[in-house]
């Protein structure tokens, strides 16, 4: 047997069926995900989904993860495939309450469940919004995000804003009234979407807290201004990537977010399509199976050394450190790296 068979055979016995489990949330709703688990204690990736994604979009990604040595979680917000209710038309969450009851409870589920381990969290668009509004999200070792913001209609791509706004700002809260809940499948758009979602995504403000300011939505000024503060409080390492064909991940989409994380270290990777040798990337294909070779690199690098691969494709756009910076993890330098990547201990 050659050496790329053997490699092929020990890869294929790594490769295991994912475990089901339920997270519940401070207010009792069941948060439903699956874990890719190793023997041995290992650092542990969670991944947050995209608006209205269903988490088994992610798996192979994760099962990818899990073969270079790392446990991994996917779960679904509340609202959304495996924690989708009864009932949707006669259920309320925002996209605040998938930041401050879900990921919060899968957090805290991987503290309990995985006690000792490293935590780091790879977040794919409003999933990279909703680390900041965690109250665990100190916990965190390392963050790295595809095409993350929270969709302020001014920071569309400028050719595809008018399809957009109809799409999204219109035809979205429009349904959403009616039905009492955004029939999105029906549409073949994505996922089935909680009416108090659809509103935070068409009602986005230039700042996210003033989004909830009206009804059903609304938060009270002081709960505005701690969800503020949380994204502040926040002190991870953070890597954002944008691809230059994501109409929604903008570089001002991608910097009016980070913005908010004015403590962490963090640093902007944008990624042409001929970076490395395709057409089209967009807003969902990162975690497409396609790109194995060539994006998902990025991302373990990333987690396992903290800092930007050598020959990692695409430009640095911006970088900088956190406010009253300390000693510790939150110091890894953001540039390029120059060492190996290597497997997690």
């Amino acid at each position: 047997m050659s050496e790329a068979d053997t490699y092929h055979d020990t890869r294929q016995q790594e490769r295991r069926e994912p475990e089901p489990f339920t997270a519940i949330a401070a207010d009792g709703y069941p948060i439903r995900g699956f874990a890719w688990r190793h023997g041995v204690p290992r650092p542990v990736v969670i991944v947050n989904a995209a608006t209205s994604v269903r988490c088994r979009y992610y798996f192979r990604f994760a099962a990818w993860l899990h073969e270079h040595g790392y446990d991994a979680i996917v779960y679904d917000y509340r609202g959304i495939g495996e924690s989708r209710p009864a009932d949707l038309a006669r259920f309320s969450a925002s996209w605040l309450d998938w930041g401050e009851r879900d990921f919060e409870a899968v957090l805290r589920y991987v503290g309990e469940g995985f006690p000792g381990q490293p935590v780091d969290v790879v977040a794919h668009s409003i999933g990279g919004f909703v680390v900041g509004l965690a109250a665990s999200n100190g916990h965190i070792r390392r963050v790295f995000t595809v095409g993350a913001q929270y969709a302020h209609w001014r920071d569309y791509a400028t050719r595809s804003k008018p399809a957009m706004l109809w799409k999204w700002h219109v035809v979205m809260p429009v349904l959403a009234a009616l039905c009492g809940y955004f029939p999105a499948r029906r549409l073949g758009w994505m996922e089935d979407t909680p009416r108090g979602v659809a509103l935070s995504w068409s009602r986005s403000e230039r700042n996210f807290e003033d989004t909830y300011r009206r009804r059903p939505i609304a938060r009270a000024r002081e709960q505005r201004d701690a969800l503020v503060r949380r994204f502040a409080a926040m002190r991870v390492p953070l890597l954002a990537v944008s691809t230059t064909d994501d109409a929604f991940g903008t570089v001002p989409a991608i910097e009016r977010l980070l913005r908010y994380f004015v403590h962490s270290r963090v640093a902007h990777l944008r990624i042409a399509p001929a970076d490395i040798g395709v057409e089209r990337i967009g807003h969902f294909a990162f975690f497409h199976s396609r790109f194995e070779a060539s994006l998902w690199p990025v991302a373990l690098h990333w987690l396992v050394n903290g800092a930007i691969a050598p020959g990692a494709p695409g430009r640095i756009v911006s970088s900088r450190s956190g406010l009253d910076e300390t000693e510790g993890e939150s110091c890894v330098p953001l540039r390029r790296a120059h060492e190996p990547t290597t497997k997690p201990a």
